[in-house]
């Protein structure tokens, strides 16, 4: 085959790997009841694909092809290692059976269903035995199927740290020996909640990155979205899960809109609307109708996408319903009480009603000192006192606020903004 029909095959293996990669780790993961072991065999089968595909072709279910390799290595590993005598006898009778030219329907030959794998494999890999930290890096790479180079591009981190960072994930499950199950009961909750946190704190490190040049990270938004979706479509009574991505999917309908020409950051208000997604919109607000109908309070995710929503169905910032906001604030404040959602509730209170009454509660948050070095706290001071024509006050938050912030293009733009207050 040629170079430029190597590059194409290569390019369909790459696409093929993040789709169907989470897939086969979760069925080995189920196999060998090892996380980390199961992630290697998929990485064999993958090389096997990268070394046969250009010769023979792209196989016509490509998913079950690189399943098949993996569990005959998987059969390989349990033979050598003697271990699971019973899954290697049961493996052995039905790799034997099956010849490759049947691979196509191997994954109707199944133990399980493989949604049921795969929603094992999303709490594995979010499990809170694991950091924050490691949460988000694993799941990245065996649910979303991203590499590590790909996982520290993102995240600005080096790559040394993210892959000591999964290596260390991975053994601490096994040493662990934490069940390849989905939780019940009661743990139920508590893990979903860790399963939801890991994509959200994805989504909003790719909707306003912490740090470097960029404002924003597409990539870690799309993934997030994509994971949401999948874990939505597995558990599709949870109504927080149908909140989340109801979230996600609004939010991520402003992406065009929130950087100018140049990449700088363009503020909510000052966004063109008719750049807005109104596909990710109709998606959002759908999954907004499933999480209600399915009864019960909101929760603290289906009352930020309630919130989204306000924003989402006016055509023009004027049309904002702030006093709607405002409320939905205030419910979100009972629920999940915390200084960054007072923060935004006292946003809301100073466009619904003035910016005396939206100042009062931000002072109120700086004499707590809560959120004590954390840069969206004096920018939103630095707009209320701003509104109120206490410039000189105001330039003071806005440089206080630039020389908190990590993010390049953030800097500029507060800085833009002290700049607008005037001279000193």
């Amino acid at each position: 085959m040629s170079n430029s029909g190597d590059a194409v095959v290569h390019g369909a293996i790459d696409a093929v790997w993040r789709i169907e990669s989470a897939r086969v780790i979760a069925t080995l993961t189920r196999l060998v009841g090892d996380v980390g072991l199961a992630e290697e065999l998929a990485q064999d089968a993958l090389v096997a694909a990268l070394e046969r595909w250009p010769e023979q072709g792209i196989p016509r279910n490509p998913g079950a092809w690189l399943t098949a390799a993996a569990k005959h290595r998987a059969y390989d590993a349990l033979r050598r290692d003697k271990v699971l005598a019973r899954k290697h006898e049961e493996l052995g009778r039905e790799l034997e059976a099956r010849q490759e030219s049947a691979v196509p329907a191997l994954d109707d030959a199944l133990d399980d269903p493989v949604g049921d794998d795969l929603l094992r494999l999303v709490f594995i890999a979010c499990h809170p035995v694991l950091s924050t930290e490691a949460r988000v890096a694993l799941t990245l790479r065996l649910v979303g199927g991203l590499t590590t180079d790909e996982i520290a591009r993102a995240f600005l981190a080096p790559v040394p740290t993210i892959a000591q960072r999964i290596v260390r994930a991975k053994r601490t499950l096994s040493e662990a020996r934490v069940p390849f199950e989905v939780p019940r009961g009661d743990e139920l909750g508590a893990r979903l909640s860790s399963v939801l946190e890991v994509i959200y704190l994805v989504f909003n490190e790719g909707y306003s990155a912490t740090a470097g040049d960029d404002w924003m990270r597409p990539t870690l938004c799309n993934e997030a979205l994509r994971l949401g979706r999948i874990l939505a479509e597995l558990m599709p009574h949870e109504p927080e899960v149908h909140g989340l991505v109801a979230l996600l999917e609004i939010q991520a309908s402003r992406l065009r809109a929130r950087t100018g020409p140049s990449g700088e950051p363009v503020l909510l208000l000052n966004q063109d609307r008719a750049r807005w997604d109104q596909l990710l919109i109709r998606r959002g607000l759908a999954a907004l109708a499933r999480a209600e109908a399915l009864g019960g309070a909101l929760g603290p995710y289906a009352l930020q996408a309630a919130i989204a929503a306000c924003h989402a169905r006016a055509h023009t910032a004027e049309e904002t319903d702030w006093e709607g906001i405002a409320a939905l604030y205030d419910a979100l404040s009972q629920l999940a009480p915390s200084p960054v959602v007072e923060l935004n509730r006292a946003v809301a209170v100073g466009m619904a009603f003035g910016p005396v009454a939206g100042l009062e509660l931000v002072d109120r948050l700086v004499e707590a000192g809560s959120l004590q070095g954390y840069h969206l706290l004096p920018s939103v001071r630095g707009d209320l006192l701003f509104k109120l024509g206490r410039l000189d006050e105001a330039r003071a938050e806005f440089e206080r606020a630039a020389g908190l912030t990590r993010n390049a293009r953030e800097q500029q733009l507060l800085r833009s903004r002290a700049a607008a207050c005037g001279e000193p």
